[in-house]
């Protein structure tokens, strides 16, 4: 896998770079700013980009917008966002931009080799990585008088996984369900928030949007269900 990393830190930049090498991820380029990672992408063939949420000048949320601009340029390129701290609503953006082939995970998770080269494969091959951090931040807002009330603990389980962009296979593993037991979950979640078949959008990506909208994250609302 080629990857290409953007963060004004040097040191950080050196120190993932090394991490990455040593789980057999090639890092092609390593960027300052997201111009400058603009500026390498359009040169230098990458599989996925890795860029903090804060980045100059204002150190607000430039990492963010780039990576939204990156997916539109670049559809098949997966887009993994670090940030220092659990900011959900940034996250909420980020999925509601761009459902496919994006990530976003915390700093603290990258001296995890295996955990982030597995969530930088998923972005690559067009799924989603939320740092578990994240999701359980989401999953503590208001439930009352929402869809997702009518959920059961076991659905919100299964919800948070697939916040997490886990396969069917990986939610049965972690909850020690069968296969069966997880589709029949699945079915009773996107039925009780309302979500029927559509021919375009990935139903498991609206569902996890679908919750962030009524939950308060301030994901904007831009499609009809």
């Amino acid at each position: 896998m080629r990857v290409v990393i953007c963060d004004d830190s040097a040191l950080f930049r050196k120190g993932l770079a090394l991490l990455l090498g040593h789980v057999g991820v090639t890092v092609v380029a390593q960027a300052a700013d997201t111009a400058e990672l603009a500026s390498v992408l359009e040169s230098q063939p990458a599989d996925a980009a890795v860029l903090d949420v804060r980045m100059p000048p204002t150190f607000t949320d430039e990492g963010l917008v780039a990576a939204v601009e990156l997916k539109k340029r670049y559809p098949a390129l997966g887009v993994l966002v670090l940030s220092t701290y659990a900011e959900g609503a940034f996250a909420a953006r980020l999925l509601e931009a761009s459902p496919r082939g994006v990530g976003y995970l915390l700093k603290d998770r990258v001296d995890d080799a295996a955990a982030l080269r597995d969530a930088l494969e998923r972005v690559a091959a067009g799924g989603v990585a939320v740092d578990p951090e994240i999701v359980g931040q989401l999953f503590e807002l208001r439930r009352a008088e929402t869809r997702a009330g009518r959920l059961t603990p076991r659905e919100r389980d299964v919800l948070r996984l697939m916040a997490e962009g886990r396969s069917n296979a990986a939610i049965a593993r972690t909850l020690f369900l069968g296969a069966k037991t997880v589709e029949a979950h699945i079915a009773a979640v996107l039925n009780k928030l309302d979500l029927g078949q559509t021919p375009d959008d990935n139903r498991r990506v609206l569902a996890v949007l679908t919750w962030l909208r009524m939950e308060g994250t301030g994901a904007h609302q831009n499609r009809d269900r």
